[in-house]
């Protein structure tokens, strides 16, 4: 339970149920789409021999959670953050994360670059009586609910805000360039996984990159504290009341005034 891998690229793979009496499901993020619409072709995607020998080995050690950790610029590229490099993540519930104070409320996070491929992911945890700031980007990322309880404010420019609740094993998906802010209403620190397709900072591909850790007034794609409409605030105060936690936003709010 809470495991996180990458196929390599073109690799044959095969899952299995080890447990004995529980059914086993998971959840999929693939390019496998993007491809066949791309190429139309479905004997070149699925009957294509082609060994990416740059990506996999079989090497000790190369699927048993073993990774590499780095942050800043590492062999050319530039990451925000910290991010661990590896194949296999044993248990995404538990996986210790960093301070990560540039999306907010004092909370944490790790990126993970699997297996050499596109994919994109990153573990993120945010206290009890804590939200983050609104930021987007592309379409696609699917977040995961890994613990606790709260709500998400999803909205398009110049429209509506609209509020989703969610509770461990709930998923929200942003639209394409759609901000949108996660809350935490409940007693426990809320953890989320968010898997993209795309979005490997090391492999970034075509079209706009976004800034989702720079606020807007430094010319990011991520809404201050300061800049956020009123109704944010006295939507968050209001579930707060009704759930009996005390708000632990004042001091962040006087770091960004």
């Amino acid at each position: 339970t809470g495991s996180l891998f990458s196929a390599p690229i073109n690799s044959w793979h095969q899952h299995f149920n080890g447990s004995g009496d529980k059914p086993v499901r998971y959840l999929a993020v693939t390019t496998a789409p993007t491809m066949i619409n791309l190429l139309h072709n479905l004997d070149f995607v699925f009957d294509n021999d082609f060994a990416f020998d740059d990506r996999f080995d079989a090497r000790d050690g190369y699927f048993n959670g073993q990774g590499l950790l780095y942050g800043g610029e590492y062999q050319g590229f530039k990451f925000a953050g910290n991010v661990w490099e590896t194949n296999f993540v044993p248990d995404v519930r538990t996986f210790k994360l960093m301070d990560y104070g540039e999306r907010g409320a004092g909370g944490q996070n790790i990126k993970f670059e699997l297996s050499e491929n596109t994919t994109a992911c990153h573990i993120s945890e945010f206290p009890v009586g804590t939200y983050k700031k609104a930021h987007r980007h592309g379409a696609g990322a699917h977040v995961i609910i890994l613990g606790g309880e709260g709500y998400s404010l999803i909205w398009p420019d110049g429209e509506p805000i609209q509020k989703y609740d969610w509770h461990e094993g709930s998923m929200v998906v942003p639209p394409d360039r759609w901000w949108h802010q996660h809350f935490n209403t409940g007693r426990t620190p809320a953890r989320y996984l968010a898997l993209r397709a795309f979005g490997s900072k090391k492999y970034r591909g075509v079209g706009k990159h976004y800034k989702g850790a720079v606020d807007r007034s430094k010319g990011g794609d991520q809404i201050g504290y300061e800049e956020e409409e009123p109704i944010v605030r006295r939507l968050f105060e209001e579930a707060l009341a009704l759930s009996g936690v005390e708000s632990q936003m004042a001091r962040h709010y006087q770091r960004n005034p």
